[in-house]
């Protein structure tokens, strides 16, 4: 049985060559890759001239897709390809929205055998936990993760 992987790679602060080793692997190994506006588009040049590269970003005064429609792609992929990348722009749990599309990929992954691990940007791994914690999914994804929360730590919505 094929087991896919959707990662979420943060593209890094801007500057191409701070993207993380694993996120540059990643990238290369990618059949599909879905990606911000944000990202330093060199970056696309690593990635597989097979490969299928889907700009899903937001730009202000141009039609653009909704995140619901993202999430779905990211689905729709994972159940033709192995390897499938959604690059965001930065860290992808700063500003990215990151708890939602890993709220989403939970509930309809888990029982397909589809993996779905994140690569952190540049940031510090302890920030990213943080930042995990803020949006409109972040109370129940740190339920399902049994994550460990020290001190005085209010849910975002």
């Amino acid at each position: 049985m094929r087991r896919s992987v959707v990662s979420f790679v943060g593209a890094g602060p801007g500057d191409p060559e701070l993207i993380t080793l694993k996120g540059l692997r990643r990238l290369r190994e990618a059949e599909v890759v879905l990606h911000d506006r944000l990202i330093p588009t060199s970056l696309l040049d690593e990635v597989s001239s097979s490969a299928t590269v889907i700009d899903v970003g937001k730009t202000p005064g141009r039609p653009c897709m909704g995140q619901g429609q993202i999430n779905w792609l990211l689905v729709d992929w994972a159940r033709r390809r192995e390897h499938v990348v959604r690059l965001k722009g930065g860290d992808p749990a700063v500003f990215g929205r990151l708890s939602e599309e890993i709220f989403y990929a939970e509930r309809l992954f888990d029982d397909k055998g589809i993996r779905y691990p994140f690569v952190t940007g540049s940031l510090r791994h302890g920030h990213v936990g943080q930042l995990l914690l803020q949006g409109p999914h972040a109370a129940e994804f740190a339920d399902r993760h049994q994550l460990r929360i020290r001190g005085d730590v209010r849910f975002h919505a």
